[in-house]
């Protein structure tokens, strides 16, 4: 056999070329470096020229830059609002309360869509053919009409479905339903009421954590202590107690008839029921095909060996199927939440006064376009990234407990 370490080793024959020194270009890591900082360049260079021309065109043009018309009065009415507005408020006012607004019925949306759409998707996978089948019209309908549509039907529904407010319906004695939209009694709000919230938010976190020490008891030693009668006196005993403490407010302020509408109570308006019910109705449809497929995903032999426990139908999925399906579950649904936040801005068609809306109409009178859909961008964009951060972290956190049981 040859040695080739002495011919590794042997100087270079003579009229041999000698070896070639590699540029810096051709270094990959450096060639990857450069052309970020290229790119970061053109970007910052492209986004300089916008601003540049578009303040020297607003300024040879003669109109107002910049956001102080945020401290001026705003001198226009919404139908309602979160806070407390008047049209003497400012207009950062205004669109602090359109941006309530938005969240109020995103918040809301999100909790009834993520409801609605399991159960749908649950129903589509069930053993009666008339439950899945009827789940499958509601999908499809949903998601094949636009979701404009579907607020312009819902909000034409109950304008004319309903009566007039002096005809209006009445269930309970003091709860009206009109096309004025749903009046009903509510309390006087006091201190006692706010520390009654307060206790129902304290109950829901130590609940939570009894929850979390009763499954770590479980793993330890194999016995799991009770945590619902511990969770239900919390709920009850907490906010009760706090009440209270508060000087146990008893007023209500019922609705009554005053001119051609109600005056007193709480009311929830046509146009933010006919938003919720659109978004709602609409979101769910594709969550419900979301749970499916992550329902199906589950291999069958984990509900097989379910079964095989002596574990009922409904145990099986919430205790076995469901925690399993989480994990393809929760992407997806988080682009349904962020998708039902943006859709929301579709509120201004049916007169829901949301953040687009305010801000619209405080573009048209203070003529500060530019400065105003900066403002709409930058919320939208916030409000998103906060529900995708929050979603990340719970999808992580679920990975996390899966990879270490």
């Amino acid at each position: 056999m040859a040695d080739h370490s002495s011919a590794r080793g042997a100087p270079a024959a003579k009229g041999s070329a000698p070896p070639r020194k590699t540029s810096f270009l051709n270094d990959q890591r450096v060639r990857g470096v450069l052309y970020q900082i290229l790119t970061i360049g053109a970007v910052v260079a492209v986004g300089w020229y916008l601003v540049h021309n578009t303040l020297t065109n607003l300024a040879a043009r003669d109109i107002a830059t910049g956001f102080g018309f945020l401290d001026r009065e705003a001198g226009f009415d919404i139908s309602e609002s979160v806070i407390e507005y008047s049209p003497a408020d400012t207009y950062g006012r205004v669109l602090l309360a359109g941006l309530l607004n938005t969240l109020k019925v995103s918040i809301i949306g999100i909790v009834l869509a993520t409801l609605i759409g399991t159960i749908i998707g649950i129903a589509r996978l069930s053993n009666n053919w008339l439950v899945a089948k009827l789940s499958s019209v509601y999908v499809e309908a949903m998601r094949n009409v636009p979701l404009l549509l579907q607020l312009f039907f819902w909000y034409a529904i109950i304008g004319v479905a309903l009566p007039h407010p002096r005809e209006a319906l009445e269930p309970v004695e003091g709860w009206f339903l009109s096309n004025r939209g749903f009046r009903f009694p509510y309390p006087v709000w006091e201190t006692g009421w706010t520390l009654a919230v307060i206790g129902l938010v304290l109950a829901a976190v130590i609940t939570w954590w009894l929850n979390k020490r009763a499954a770590r008891i479980q793993g330890e030693t194999g016995r799991r202590p009770n945590v619902l009668i511990p969770g239900i006196a919390l709920f009850i005993g907490l906010p009760v107690i706090l009440w209270a403490l508060g000087g146990a407010p008893t007023a209500i302020d019922v609705p009554e008839m005053a001119g051609f509408n109600f005056r007193g109570g709480a009311s929830v308006s046509p146009e933010f029921a006919a938003l919720l019910l659109g978004l709602t109705l609409y979101t769910a449809a594709f969550i419900a095909e979301i749970v499916r497929g992550g329902i199906l995903s589950v291999h069958y032999g984990q509900t097989e060996a379910a079964v095989a426990l002596g574990l009922k139908r409904g145990l099986v999925m919430r205790l076995v199927l469901l925690p399993q399906a989480l994990r393809v579950i929760i992407p997806p649904l988080t682009s349904q939440y962020l998708n039902l936040t943006k859709n929301s801005s579709l509120a201004i068609a049916i007169g829901y006064p949301d953040l687009v809306a305010t801000a619209n109409t405080s573009i048209n009178q203070t003529g500060q376009a530019v400065e105003g859909v900066a403002i709409i961008m930058a919320t939208y964009l916030t409000v998103s990234l906060s529900i995708s951060a929050f979603m990340n972290w719970y999808n992580s956190y679920i990975a996390l407990r899966g990879g270490r049981s």
